[in-house]
């Protein structure tokens, strides 16, 4: 039976492959749009921003969505890693989370019909013309995003180039040190809208059937894996609901989650919405999508990591403590605390000398809080 000494498993490590994480709590993908040379090539400001979170305890930290070509970029602000300057860049960035004792991750993503935009800052809708920098975006048909151009439809061998990219890029990621690689298959980017039949109207073997219609994303994974060591894991978020009539389904995600871990993927990050956006209706609320993450575990036997308003300790805990998942990520609350997991550390009773202090922030450790929660769940 479990003690109410061992820690909480939050903090608690976890093994994927060769890769282990020194706890269950990650920083999620999030758009920096920092690129001011529009190159591709990260920056200063992705050095602090990623590093500051690893100083500040997580266990793993990701990039924000990395375009494998140029013109699978969100914004022209956007990181890339479509050539080798881009991954020496990178290799920096990597260097130092290591250096804090995190692990580091890459998003690799292809925005597909959602490219070409205006950077969030600059709060403007539409598409980017060509004139201004822009490019004409690509998707599996040539169905607009509400508000944005019509996309081109990618040819079977515009598939093939796409697919080939991802397998490039996560070479150069190996080579930039990266421990842990994630597809971006959510959020209405391009493997979600091959997925969505909200997105997809091909009738060739990519569009239609379930088979064919996840077809790109397996493509996707193998050349992947061909190119990403045997040893580092693999995930792909996935969004596990579209809210709206007639998307992709929980139940697909699941069932497709299933078939992949054959194929080498070892974890299922769950979302969701985005291929639709101004249709969707969404029920947000604390943990809202942990419900997905949880139904994605049970149907496909995969790890899972559940993300969604999630900000206090206590609940990120019994997300882990029910099963719902088995890292928990945060995104708009570890951009308000860098270091929430010193902060966790503390509301759940971690000793001083058991939670992840740099010891250059070891004088302005929080004061302990409480004992440590007892586990609900004698068999975890």
């Amino acid at each position: 039976m479990t003690t109410a000494t061992e820690p909480p498993l939050l903090f608690t490590p976890l093994r994927l492959r060769e890769l282990t994480v020194r706890n269950r709590m990650w920083v999620s993908p999030m758009c920096q749009y920092s690129v001011a040379e529009r190159d591709g090539v990260p920056t200063d400001w992705h050095l602090v921003h990623l590093g500051g979170r690893a100083a500040g305890g997580f266990g793993l930290v990701m990039t924000e969505g990395t375009a494998v070509t140029p013109d699978g970029r969100i914004s022209p602000q956007d990181t890339g890693l479509w050539n080798d300057a881009q991954a020496e860049a990178w290799a920096r960035v990597v260097a130092f989370v290591h250096r804090q004792g995190a692990a580091a991750g890459i998003q690799l993503a292809h925005a597909g019909r959602k490219a070409s935009t205006f950077a969030m800052a600059l709060k403007r809708d539409g598409t980017i013309p060509a004139a201004d920098g822009g490019w004409t975006p690509v998707g599996p048909s040539p169905i607009a995003y509400p508000g944005l151009d019509v996309p081109h439809e990618l040819t079977h061998d515009g598939i093939a180039a796409v697919v080939a990219a991802f397998g490039a890029a996560a070479a150069r990621a190996d080579r930039a040190g990266f421990d842990l690689l994630e597809l971006h298959g959510a959020h209405g980017y391009l493997i979600h809208q091959f997925l969505s039949p909200l997105s997809n109207f091909r009738t060739d073997g990519y569009g239609g059937s379930f088979d064919n219609r996840t077809r790109f994303l397996r493509e996707v994974v193998a050349a992947v894996r061909a190119s990403w060591p045997e040893g580092k894991p693999l995930s792909v978020r996935f969004s596990g609901s579209e809210w709206a009539a007639g998307g992709w389904t929980l139940e697909e995600t699941g069932e497709l989650a299933r078939r992949l871990g054959p194929l080498g993927v070892d974890l299922v990050d769950v979302s969701s919405g985005g291929v639709v956006a101004p249709q969707e209706r969404v029920t947000v609320g604390p943990g809202y999508q942990v419900g997905f993450a949880r139904e994605v575990r049970k149907l496909s036997g995969l790890p899972t990591a559940a993300v969604g308003m999630i900000t206090e300790p206590a609940h990120a805990e019994d997300i882990l403590v029910e099963g719902s998942a088995d890292v928990v990520l945060f995104g708009r609350v570890a951009l308000r605390e860098p270091a929430w997991p010193l902060r966790a550390a503390a509301e759940l009773g971690v000793p001083r000398d058991a939670a992840p202090y740099p010891t250059q922030y070891l004088k302005g450790a929080w004061p302990r809080s409480g004992p440590v929660r007892e586990r609900r769940n004698a068999d975890r």
